[in-house]
């Protein structure tokens, strides 16, 4: 893109010259922003940092120069509040952002968006502040850690995918569990950029729920090298994130942020896969030692059971059954015969106790009277019992032994 500034050479000589177009400040500083910001989208500048400032807005100003010349850079408080860099006049850093024109001040700047220092002093520094301050947070307290889940189906992966990281780890799993499938994010380890993408793989782990353990990690490396996982914004995805994380970075001998910060350090990618996978002869193994205990223990319990019974069976009342029943028959004989007596000796109680009341009714039965010579007499129905009650104008009955006579009879 051009602009005309000026009238070309023409326009002198012509008899009435075109007007050159007069621009105000804001419009020319605002074309040379727009040409600025669309023609550095995005940039990584190397330099060294002077002139640092931070202000009491959280915002970061500083110049990054090298020997020829220099460029304002700004890193804003969102940006700044997750960085924990040495930022000092002198140190010598990469920075990534966009090339931006700040209008009120009419100079090009950086908005830096990231920064990578350089040379292993400095990254060193920068290692030890950021794990000291995630240690004082708690970020790596063995109550955080969660467990290794024994028999996961699915492993996630976080890692490179051209990396000897991910065939190491493929071999080992599929050798150790065949069945387990793998799940790979591939994602960039290393370098400008490499963190956040780090983060958005555990992120996307964790929002669709991929995996039953994770394995975060890559080969071995400089410090340099290493770098994206020692930044805070990983620990923090890290220990933010619900699924079993296994941090399998670098060599035996290379530690960084993460392998503090994850549930599990694996000294190794082929060792995070033998702590993430169980091994099937091992546990075929177990298996066979678990069914012969349990054969074991059931035996001997059949047998301690064994030993009981025939305890119980050579006990006396075992052996001699035929004698218990046999004293227990005549028992109940006994008891019968009891019962026989007590029976009859009340029947013939009853039976006293009966002709006797018998004889005494037997005695007061006005028909035995009558048999020894006595009647009786009845007028109008009643027993005449004295004389002075006897009517000689009524009819009489008179009843004896035999029967009843009924006469006429006149009192004297």
């Amino acid at each position: 893109m051009t602009m005309d500034l000026f009238s070309s050479s023409k326009d002198f000589l012509d008899e009435e010259p075109r007007k050159p177009k007069v621009y105000s400040v804001v419009e020319i500083t605002r074309q040379i922003k727009f040409l600025i910001e669309e023609s550095f989208p995005s940039l990584m500048v190397q330099g060294e940092i002077s002139n640092f400032t931070r202000h009491g807005s959280g915002h970061l100003y500083f110049t990054l120069k090298d020997e020829m010349a220099q460029i304002k850079c700004v890193v804003w408080r969102s940006d700044a509040e997750t960085m924990d860099l040495p930022f000092t006049d002198g140190n010598k850093v990469i920075v990534r952002g966009r090339l931006a024109l700040y209008e009120k001040g009419g100079y090009y700047q950086m908005t830096v968006s990231q920064i990578q220092p350089i040379g292993t002093g400095e990254l060193q520094a920068a290692f030890e502040r950021l794990k000291r301050k995630l240690f004082e947070e708690g970020l790596f307290d063995e109550v955080h850690k969660k467990p290794i889940p024994a028999f996961p189906q699915t492993v996630g992966i976080v890692t490179s995918p051209t990396g000897a990281a991910i065939r190491d780890i493929i071999s080992v799993s599929k050798r150790r569990w065949p069945g387990v499938e793998l799940i790979l994010r591939p994602t960039k380890v290393q370098g400008i950029g490499a963190a956040d993408d780090i983060v958005r793989a555990i992120e996307e782990f964790e929002e669709y729920r991929l995996a039953d353990v994770l394995i975060i990690g890559r080969g071995g490396g400089s410090l340099e090298d290493l770098w994206a996982f020692n930044e805070e914004k990983v620990a923090r995805a890290i220990f933010a994130c619900t699924i079993p994380t296994i941090s399998a970075v670098g060599h035996e001998i290379d530690f960084t942020i993460t392998d503090f910060v994850a549930d599990v350090r694996a000294a190794t990618p082929s060792a995070a896969a033998e702590l993430a996978v169980p091994d099937r002869a091992e546990t075929q193994q177990q298996v066979r030692n678990l069914k012969y205990t349990l054969t074991q223990n059931v035996s001997s319990v059949i047998e301690q059971y064994r030993d009981e019974l025939e305890q119980l069976q050579n006990r006396y009342a075992f052996r001699q059954p035929a004698t218990m029943v046999g004293e227990y028959r005549q028992q109940t004989d006994d008891l019968e015969r009891q019962l026989v007596r007590n029976f009859r000796h009340r029947i013939g109680l009853l039976k006293q106790k009966t002709e006797h009341i018998e004889k005494h009714l037997s005695a007061l039965n006005p028909r035995n009277t009558l048999r020894r010579g006595y009647s009786i007499a009845r007028q109008n129905g009643k027993i005449v019992q004295r004389a002075k009650e006897f009517s000689g104008s009524n009819e009489t009955s008179i009843e004896f032994f035999d029967g009843s006579v009924k006469i006429i009879a006149k009192k004297e």
